[in-house]
């Protein structure tokens, strides 16, 4: 048995990926750098006010960054988002993310993809958490469509 699969069927285990994210977020702090695009993004069912940075250049998510105020979910989803996809280009960064939604939405996903991300597979559940769930994720989306746009290269 996979340790994806293990981690799928434990919900102490998917309760404490979350809360350890939540508690030590990771590249939890903003920069003061032009080379990055940043997205505000807030919430009017919930605390959730976060702006979200990326650096992505020649294609390649370079690294990612956030800060505000945001619930458990919030944070979480987008401390382990964070994690998943610096480093990645941006089509395999697209394509997680499609995943990441897909799983939300009670779709067909390849669990694998998302790695510890997996942990809010049953946010599906509670519609009032989705938006905590994606709030960074859509951040990250929009940068992504953003640069993808332009001819920085």
């Amino acid at each position: 048995m996979s340790s994806t699969s293990e981690l799928l069927n434990n919900p102490e285990i998917l309760r404490e990926l979350i809360m350890d994210h939540y508690q030590y977020p990771h590249n939890h702090k903003l920069v003061e750098d032009d080379s990055y695009q940043s997205v505000h993004m807030a919430s009017d069912s919930c605390i959730d006010d976060i702006t979200v940075q990326s650096r992505i250049k020649d294609g390649k998510i370079e690294d990612i960054r956030f800060d505000g105020v945001a619930c458990t979910i919030s944070t979480a989803s987008t401390s382990m988002m964070s994690d998943l996809l610096k480093g990645k280009s941006v089509d395999e960064a697209s394509s997680i993310i499609n995943q990441y939604f897909n799983m939300i939405d009670a779709k067909e996903y390849d669990p694998d993809v998302l790695e510890e991300a997996v942990a809010f597979k049953n946010v599906y559940k509670q519609a009032n958490r989705i938006k905590c769930a994606t709030i960074g994720w859509k951040a990250m989306q929009q940068m992504i469509s953003e640069s993808e746009g332009s001819d920085e290269h």
